[in-house]
């Protein structure tokens, strides 16, 4: 294994590097310097270690993005505990569960979520801390009641004059392989699953950022953190690279809806956009479209002469939306609409789409943006291997595997788990189904679990078809189901559109019944809908905001 310097190491350092920098700023609220995060670190390690939590314990931290929740992370981290971030999205029971699973000794939670829990369904517990200001909400020994309210007192007299940047010492004696986190999976079926996630794995995607991003990005530069922070994919590129480079993060604090998004792009003009699909897909259908979809501009593009300055000037009223001072917006966690994705590459707009898994803390696969493939989703990472079980990985679709020193260590307390999903040779199987051409580019063809068998033995991939009905008139999202031999089309329908355009159910109805005719005459005859239904309420969604497609199929 190469050479990987401690990762608390790189934490200390920057805090000492960016002392006097801005770190963390809740929208609209407060802003935490990296002193200020220094100084949070130092006191919840005086309350870690005056109420007998050593290495190696467990810590949970469930609630939604703020500073308090980013500084308590890096102080499980920094203390040489482990981390198990939960996302807040998830019900009392599930939160129950992991935090018993996991062994947790203490629980960070957030203010809506302390409404929500029920600690005596957590028995092993030994306190839970609120996020806001570190009260505690409930202690089970004495020892932690002393720590919490002696805690100023402790702080002074330890620091008796005042806090500096020299007084800041980690815990950094920790092994490539040591456990930092336990992440759970947000799990489209069943009980989501704790990944071990090492050192090695949080180093190896820092430094990934750091040559894919670094040449971008300058020590100024705003982030915005839209993605959960407990989701692997969000915590790596838009909180740990960011604050071990001593930039600045801003955190939306509220759930993320694309007006409050947009209203943050156009305020912080962030320097990179890390999103799912649905984030952007919205706010260009909702704030792009409607602008060009209409006869004139419609005539302007079907004009070649104009047609590039056309799309030059749609492409700098697209960028305006996303703030207009990024070099590049990262899509990942979910497949691209193919309607959407053809409209940015048609404008050169600066966009790619990577690929991961929770298993690999979280990326596989990457390209620039210059370098990015239409309807890839990159090559294999830095660090990384990645290769098809196919006798013919160009032509026919196998499951994608990949190596290297993202992988996760193995599900928590789950060995069965863990034997299924790693092999002997260190190849994670990662469950999706994917080609790759000869340059190295992989293309996901869908889930092997959600892959459809027609009566004649043709392999259907449900996404391939929502992806063409989510594109059509209407429609704002779709599953796709199999009921015995027929495929059917669950759709929930643009309301908001078809209100103003004062359409009854029964205009819904034709209108779907149309989509279908026209979607099947571009499907081969095995995978056609033999029926379109309407689902009034939007479907259930992971954090990720992938549809949670078990409940639909069942």
């Amino acid at each position: 294994m190469e050479s990987i310097p401690s990762f608390n190491a790189l934490i200390e350092k920057s805090m000492i590097d960016n002392w006097d920098r801005d770190a963390l700023t809740d929208f609209r609220g407060a802003t935490l310097q990296y002193h200020d995060v220094a100084r949070k670190i130092e006191k919840l390690h005086i309350m870690f270690e005056n109420s007998g939590v050593v290495k190696g314990d467990k810590i949970a931290l469930c609630g939604r993005n703020c500073a308090n929740w980013a500084a308590a992370y890096l102080a499980v981290l920094t203390y040489g505990a482990v981390a198990v971030p939960i996302l807040h999205e998830f019900i009392p029971d599930q939160v129950h569960n992991i935090v018993n699973h996991s062994d947790s000794k203490l629980l960070f939670v957030g203010d809506v979520v302390a409404t929500t829990i029920d600690a005596t369904k957590m028995p092993g517990l030994e306190g839970i801390i609120n996020i806001p200001d570190y009260s505690l909400y409930l202690s089970r020994t004495d020892k932690l009641t002393y720590a919490r309210e002696h805690l100023n007192e402790m702080f002074g007299k330890k620091y008796p004059k005042y806090f500096r940047r020299e007084h800041i010492k980690y815990y950094h004696e920790e092994s490539p392989d040591q456990l930092a986190l336990i992440n759970y999976t947000s799990g489209t079926t069943g009980f989501s699953k704790g990944v071990m996630i090492p050192y090695r794995a949080l180093w190896s995607n820092f430094d990934f950022a750091c040559k894919v991003m670094g040449k971008h990005l300058e020590k100024n530069n705003n982030i915005i953190s839209i993605l959960p922070l407990a989701h692997m994919y969000g915590m790596a590129f838009e909180f740990i690279y960011e604050i071990l480079q001593g930039k600045h993060v801003f955190f939306l604090t509220r759930i993320p809806s694309p007006s409050i998004i947009a209203q943050a792009f156009t305020e912080i003009k962030p320097a990179i956009i890390i999103a799912v699909p649905l984030i952007i897909e919205k706010i260009i259908r909702k704030r792009v479209f409607p602008k060009i979809q209409n006869n004139r501009m419609r005539l302007l593009l079907n004009m070649p002469v104009i047609n590039r300055k056309v799309n030059e000037r749609i492409c700098e009223e697209v960028k305006k939306a996303f703030g207009g001072q990024f070099y590049e917006i990262i899509v990942g966690g979910a497949a691209f609409n193919q309607e959407v994705e053809n409209f940015l590459k048609r404008i050169n707009f600066p966009y790619t789409v990577g690929y991961g898994a929770t298993e690999c803390a979280p990326i596989i696969c990457y390209a620039p943006w210059e370098e990015f493939v239409e309807g890839s989703c990159g090559k294999a990472a830095l660090h990384m291997e990645v290769k098809i079980k196919s006798p013919d990985p160009e032509n026919v679709p196998g499951e994608i595997l990949a190596r290297g020193l993202n992988v996760m260590l193995g599900y928590y307390k789950n060995e069965e788990a863990t034997r299924e999903t790693l092999d002997k040779d260190g190849w994670y199987h990662t469950g999706d189904l994917g080609l790759m051409d000869a340059e190295g580019n992989v293309y996901i063809k869908g889930r092997s679990k959600n892959m459809l068998l027609s009566s004649n033995g043709q392999n259907i991939y449900p996404e391939e078809i929502e992806d063409k009905l989510n594109s059509m008139t209407l429609v704002s999202e779709s599953v796709v189901i199999q009921k015995e031999d027929k495929l059917i089309g669950l759709v929930h329908p643009d309301y908001d559109e078809a209100k103003s355009m004062n359409f009854s159910n029964a205009d819904l109805e034709n209108i779907m019944e149309q989509n279908r005719q026209e979607l099947n005459e571009v499907l081969p005859a095995y995978s056609k809908l033999s029926a379109i239904r309407i689902h009034e309420e939007e479907f259930a969604k992971t954090p990720k905001k992938s549809i949670k497609r078990y409940l639909y199929t069942e």
